[in-house]
Order: C-alpha cells, then structure tokens, then sequence
C-alpha cells in the first residue's frame, strides 16, 4: 500500500478517524443511495478503524518506550549487535557483520540487499553526517536501501535526508519493537 493512501494515512491516525469517516460516509451517501448501500460503502472505514484500534492497542506507551531505550543505551555494543542481528534474522533476512565504519551489517531477503548502521546508537543526537556516510556506502556496495538505528533524537535535517535518499530510521517505538520480537 503506498504510504500516502487514504487507507494507509487513517491506519496511522486514531482508530476514531476512520470511523469519523464511515459515519460522514454513510450520512453523504444516504442521500443518493439506499441506507443498505451507504453502509456497505464505509465498511472499508470501518475495517481500517479495527486494524488501527488493534495496532495502538498493541503499542507500548510513551513511558514503556522510553524506559525501553534508556536500557538499550547501556546495554554495550556486543549485546546491542547481538539483539540487532537477531532481530533480524527473525525477520528473515541473512545477515552479514561488516568491519566498516559507515554500516555494521548487510541484510540480504529475496535478493535485495540492506545496509544497516547501528554503532551511533547511544548518541543523544544524531545528525545529518552519518546519514550521508550510510548513504555513500549503500552506493559504493551497490545496496538497494539503509537502515540507521538510533536510540536518540534524529536532526530534522537528518529525518529530511533520510527521507529523500529513502533510507528507513530505526528509532523510538519502532527500535523497541523491532527488539522486543
């Protein structure tokens, strides 16, 4: 689904937003239509309000969150590695230790090669440099995407870079999920 849908924006908002918009759905669509047809018609609303009810129900507070991260910060770096490359091999991926300093493994799944950097992880604040260096790598190796891991914050400037070379930030309530696992 492409992150700018409909369906894919409402599963990020509060569950209540898609069911918001059900209900302005079948109020519209009662006056052209049949009540059986408008309700027919903002059944899809109301799926995406149960998957998004049963996502935020599953996420881990703020508080949970950020305990999560402060041990993942004194964790040191063998055990930090070690739950990282787990982490994804559960998620299927053959992973690769790599001895360089700009990314600390390559993921491989279904031929697609990832660059995963992880070393800054206990920094407060990451900036936009050790994004260019993941970035450079991933075009030197010839990757097809890079993945930073933060424990941090993430410069502004860093998140738009990120965003532009299509690089995945790892960080927040999506690092402890990943880890939990």
């Amino acid at each position: 689904m492409h992150q700018r849908s409909l369906f894919a924006i409402l599963l990020r908002s509060p569950w209540w937003a898609s069911v918001a918009a059900a209900v302005g759905l079948v109020a519209a669509m009662r006056l052209v239509l049949p009540e059986v047809y408008a309700f027919f018609a903002a059944a899809p609303f109301l799926v995406v309000a149960a998957l998004a009810a049963w996502r935020q129900l599953r996420a881990p507070s703020a508080a949970k969150v950020a305990q999560r991260l402060e041990a993942l910060r004194a964790q040191p770096w063998e055990e930090f590695s070690g739950a990282v490359e787990s982490a994804f091999r559960q998620e299927g991926y053959a992973v690769s230790r790599l001895d360089s300093r700009e990314a600390d493994f390559e993921l491989t799944k279904s031929g697609r090669v990832s660059l995963v950097s992880c070393k800054r992880w206990k920094v407060a604040r990451t900036g936009i440099e050790p994004l260019r260096e993941l970035d450079a790598s991933r075009r030197r190796r010839e990757a097809h995407h890079c993945i930073y891991i933060a424990a941090g914050e993430v410069t502004e400037n860093a998140v738009a870079f990120s965003a532009k070379n299509s690089m995945t930030l790892l960080r927040g309530a999506e690092l402890v999920r990943l880890l939990k696992r």
